[in-house]
Parts: structure tokens; sequence; C-alpha cells
């Protein structure tokens, strides 16, 4: 096949899976009107697939930050960090950032993704190793690859086949990096950090965690998984992003490796993208202010997370381990999936639908993220509507 070819044969493969006139990916949000409700077409929905955890879409301090760093700064920064996009607020933000973990250091991304991409590839090289959970996020793997490190799997949350390829290593654990992350964003479960931990002290290597999905969801001031098991100083590099609980754009690492810093030297990704605009900043060091003081917004987080994942389990739906802002309805088929997704779109209900190969295990899934702004009657309109669905989904088996 050519080059074009193959993407008509991608879109042959994504069109068995969806048939025609169905948009379930990237439907456009035409007004969003609050963080939970918006507009899609002619139906105002209620939103189920946002990863707006602490509900601060429209905090009134984020929304004020930004309109004064447009006023002040400009609405970019038109260079990279590299070049001319180091602004005062970048560099504020990232000593926030390492104040918030404890950590001496560490470095703001334009993204997410781009930090995962621009520290892994960054610590590790041709020879060197990473170690990852299989359920990985595609921005760990695409930093792996990045890297030309060797990447070597272990199955997800399987601490013997985790041991067992350390074993396996030998010396050359010595230049490896473990990756696993705080909430793996398919199915809403933990890793095992502590067993994670203990493995690591026993045989060798970085740990890197990301806590994307998170942050601002556990722990006493919001860390994360760090914060929950107390593990912290047990960590070498903690990654993340700003796009779920901070209700912004952008990613950062932190650590108290004082070779954290010439990441900005050697990392791809950094050097050569242009930086986070000011208002942007403005609204994130905002938010992580407010997440910092929310202990209220988690405790709301929360009720709502456990109301939504007991309505569901006790209809029946197959779920992840644990409660928690991901709650994913595991079905057997794309088809059932799909139709759940459109049944729910009906009942004005907007959640995310996840077909294979994102799915683990050649399963789909209806994904719900559960914010602090969600109030009771909401989730449980959610959790009755997915209930009176349950008979109609598991009819077309």
């Amino acid at each position: 096949m050519n080059l074009l070819e193959k993407l008509d044969a991608a879109a042959a493969a994504r069109k068995a899976l969806l048939p025609d006139g169905v948009g379930a990916f990237g439907i456009p949000i035409e007004e969003v009107f609050s963080a939970t409700e918006a507009r899609i077409g002619d139906r105002r929905v209620l939103l189920m697939g946002t990863n707006n955890y602490l509900g601060l879409t429209f905090a009134p301090e984020c929304i004020r930050a930004a309109h004064d760093a447009i006023d002040k700064e400009g609405t970019g920064t038109t260079g990279s960090r590299m070049a001319n996009g180091s602004y005062f607020g970048h560099r504020a933000l990232e000593r926030e950032f390492a104040d918030f973990y404890q950590c001496s250091s560490g470095i703001v991304f334009t993204t997410g993704y781009q930090a995962n991409l621009g520290v892994i590839s960054g610590l590790v090289g041709p020879g060197d190793t990473v170690l990852i959970d299989g359920d990985s996020h595609a921005s760990i793997y695409d930093g792996c690859i990045l890297s030309g490190a060797n990447i070597i799997r272990f199955k997800h949350n399987d601490m013997a086949d985790m041991e067992k390829r350390l074993r396996r290593l030998g010396n050359s654990v010595e230049t490896t990096l473990i990756i696993a992350e705080g909430i793996y964003s398919m199915l809403g479960d933990q890793a095992l950090l502590a067993d994670i931990v203990q493995l690591k002290n026993k045989y060798g290597g970085l740990l890197l965690l990301d806590e994307a999905h998170s942050l601002g969801v556990l722990g006493k001031t919001g860390q994360g998984l760090v914060e929950e098991t107390g593990l912290l100083n047990e960590v070498d590099f903690i990654t993340g992003t700003f796009s779920k609980s901070l209700c912004s754009i952008g990613g950062f690492c932190v650590s108290n490796h004082p070779q954290l810093e010439q990441l900005r030297y050697v990392s791809h990704p950094y050097i050569f993208t242009a930086s986070p605009s000011p208002a942007t900043i403005a609204s994130t060091r905002a938010a992580l202010e407010l997440l910092r003081k929310g202990s209220h917004l988690r405790d709301k987080l929360w009720s709502n997370c456990r109301q939504l994942y007991s309505q569901l389990k006790e209809v029946g739906y197959k779920l992840g381990p644990d409660p928690g802002p991901v709650i994913a309805a595991v079905v057997e088929t794309p088809g059932q999936a799909l139709l759940l997704w459109q049944q729910l779109l009906e009942h004005n209900i907007y959640v995310n639908l996840i077909l294979p190969p994102a799915a683990p295990e050649g399963k789909s899934l209806v994904r719900c993220s559960v914010n602090a702004a969600h109030t009771m009657e909401q989730i449980k309109y959610v959790g009755d509507t997915f209930a009176k669905l349950y008979s109609l989904i598991n009819a077309k088996t």
C-alpha cells in the first residue's frame, strides 16, 4: 500500500466499528454553559465525558487571572522556552509546582502529552531501558519510542510479572526507567505504588510517576497517589497535566534530582515547542492555588464518585476495581458500547466511547468522568439512566 492507501485502510477499519452517520469521536460541542452542561446540536446535555475533576473551568479566580494576563502580556509568547518564551509566569508556576510537591525544581511544558514525551526522551536513550505498565497512556509509549530506548512492558498492575522482568535486566537495571500512573485513564484504577517502590528499591532503576488523572483527586492536599500512599520521597520524577483538575492546558515535571534542570537543554519537545500563553499560565496558577485549598472540592468529588459507582455496580455493570473520577462500564463488543453511548446521548448525557485497540483486553468501554460540580440529582439521573439501559444493552449480545 502507498501512503494514502494506508489511510484508506485505517478509515475502513474505523467504518467497520462505527456505522455510517455516527460521529462518536470528536463530536462538536457547540456551546458550554457550565462545568456540567453544554449544547451538542440542539440538545442541552449533561457533561459526563470531560476530565474537569474539580469543576474549575468556570472558577471566577481562574477566569479573572486569564483576563488580566491577556491585558498585560498579550495572547501568546510566539517562541519556545529556550528562545523568547520564558516569561515570569512560567518560572513562577515552576516554583509553585516544586513547592507543592516539596521538590527542589520543576519544569513546565506546553501540554501534558509533551511533558511525558520530553521527560522520557530526555532521561533515556538508545541502549537504555524503560519498564512500563502495559496499560500506559499513549504519551508514555510515544516518549519511549522517541527516546530509542528498549521498551519492556509488564502486565497491568501485575507485580509478579514486573519483578520477573526486573530480575532479567541484571546489571542493565542501572540504566532503566520504571514508569507508572497514579490513576489509569481507561478503568480508573490506581498503580500499586507501594509494591512498585519496593521492587525498585530491591532491584534498582529510577521511577517516574504520571499523576495526570490523580493530581487534585488523591491525597489530603491533592498531590495525587504519592500523597495518598505517603511515598512522595520514593518517586524520582513526577509528571502531570494542567488539562484535568487544573482546567487548563500544559504539563509539568518535578523532582529532587538536580539533573532535572539539564532536561531543558536535551529535551527536543521542550526546546522546539512554543511556550504556553500568558493566559494559560495565569489561569493554571490560580487553579493550583484553589486545588491546594480545595479539600471541600475533593470531598464533593469523591461523594459523587462513590454514588455513581455504587449505582452502576448494583445494576450489574462490570466496572474497574474501585470508585474514582473515571468510571468505565466494560462491555464485550463495540456494537454494545456504541448502542449504550447513543442511548445515553438520546437521554442528554454525554460520555466517552472507547473501542479496541484503545480499550484494554479487546473490550469496549463507555466511560464517565465525574466532577465536583455535578449535583447529587445529576449523578442520580446518570445512574438511573444507565440502569434503564442495562437490559437493552445486554440483549444485544
